[in-house]
């Protein structure tokens, strides 16, 4: 049995949820071997809690691991993936895979740029990374969660043994406002809510398609063009804020629709916003020529939970950004399974050992990031319908 080193870049949300579907891992020898982040107070306290070795830096880490885990933020993901990439590692890369991000000026205003010099810009990172991936021959996963939710995988068997034909899909995820510090600043995060929370549902649409694409003629059905709106909703001149929302945002959307039409014809509408309380709410439907889903991400309600005091429930965990733990709620019983952070390890580790494509790979990765962006020049013109740029088939499997 192949024994795989794992070092993983970044220390926040994204890295605690990796480092707990690690420890899931089964029929795969693997071991967290190395944690790497720049602030020494957040590496240090990582290392401990995953019994790890801290290191200063990537550099530092790559001669001791052989799948690097990315879980920086969304500007750092390309010069973090090359630099493993180049180094002959296997590489895992958070949503969003990559982006545009401006200029590293202050002054840069992502809701005011040229988006068509964003999409172009977004595509060539995405086209550096799968290119070096391809050239060293090693495992490239995309660590979208959605894919690997329970509940899309089994629409995924639905779709493949039925040989189902997806007419229209409606989904989105929304909460209250990110908890990333960065979040709110396009130079950082490469966008507002179409790229930090449409990315999800979009991405299980784009799979979905494909899947149906391979199951009923062999080739992957792709998105063909978008139509897009994104709305500063928080930052409008009548916007009451009652302190519940996130509100700190400098120049990204906090509300975004997109509709996208695929090369068969079919379409999806997918809809991302932060104006949302009571947790996150994530969620896909499908509508087929011979069967209808929901796919319920969050809230899911294996448990109903009354508390009379919010006090009480002061070490409990519930759910996701619930806002409060007093009256009813949906504690997530296993929320790491039921939104596919088990999934998406477990997949990425065998893919290292077995030298097969992920489910979430190259194809799925470049096409979201063409697709997002594509999504911001609509925007810009009003939500005229917008060509999808993807690159050719062989070049991103």
């Amino acid at each position: 049995m192949t024994s795989l080193r794992i070092g993983l870049v970044g220390s926040r949300f994204a890295a605690h949820l990796h480092l707990l579907a690690y420890r899931r891992v089964y029929g795969v020898e693997a071991a967290l071997v190395g944690v790497t982040s720049p602030t020494a107070e957040r590496r240090e306290a990582l290392a401990r809690e995953s019994g790890a070795t801290a290191y200063p830096s990537l550099a530092a880490m790559l001669p001791h691991v052989d799948v690097v885990d990315v879980c920086a933020p969304p500007a750092a993901h390309e010069p973090l993936a090359l630099e493993a990439l180049e180094a002959g590692k296997h590489v895992v890369i958070e949503k969003p895979f990559t982006g545009a991000f401006g200029t590293n000026d202050a002054a840069f205003a992502g809701n005011r740029a040229d988006k068509q010099r964003l999409l172009k810009d977004a595509l060539a990172s995405a086209d550096r990374i799968v290119r070096a991936a391809r050239r060293r021959g090693v495992v490239l996963g995309y660590a979208e969660n959605w894919i690997y939710a329970p509940a899309v995988q089994k629409e995924r068997e639905i779709v493949e043994k039925t040989g189902a034909q997806i007419l229209w899909m409606l989904g989105g995820e929304s909460h209250s406002g990110s908890h990333s510090p960065v979040y709110g600043i396009w130079r950082h995060a490469g966008g507002g809510s179409l790229v930090g929370k449409g990315c999800h549902p979009l991405t299980a649409c784009l799979y979905l398609k494909q899947v149906e694409g391979r199951a009923r003629a062999g080739r992957p059905i792709r998105p063909a063009s978008v139509s897009c709106r994104v709305h500063e909703i928080t930052r409008l001149a009548g916007f009451r804020d009652r302190g519940f929302l996130r509100t700190d945002y400098q120049d990204v959307e906090d509300y975004s629709q997109l509709h996208v039409t695929f090369d068969d014809g079919t379409v999806a509408d997918v809809f991302a916003t932060e104006l949302v309380l009571g947790g996150v709410h994530n969620y896909l439907e499908v509508f087929a020529n011979n069967h209808r889903t929901t796919c319920r991400l969050n809230p899911v309600n294996l448990l109903d939970t009354y508390n009379p005091e919010a006090a009480q429930f002061r070490d409990v965990y519930v759910v996701e950004k619930i806002g409060t733990k007093e009256g009813w709620s949906h504690p997530a019983a296993d929320e790491e399974w039921q939104q596919g952070f088990y999934g998406e390890i477990q997949d990425f580790l065998e893919c290292c050992v077995a030298g097969r494509r992920p489910q979430s790979g190259a194809l799925t990765a470049h096409d979201t990031v063409a697709t997002l962006y594509a999504g911001y020049v609509s925007a810009e013109r009003g939500g005229q319908d917008t060509p999808v740029p993807l690159a050719a088939l062989a070049e991103v499997e």
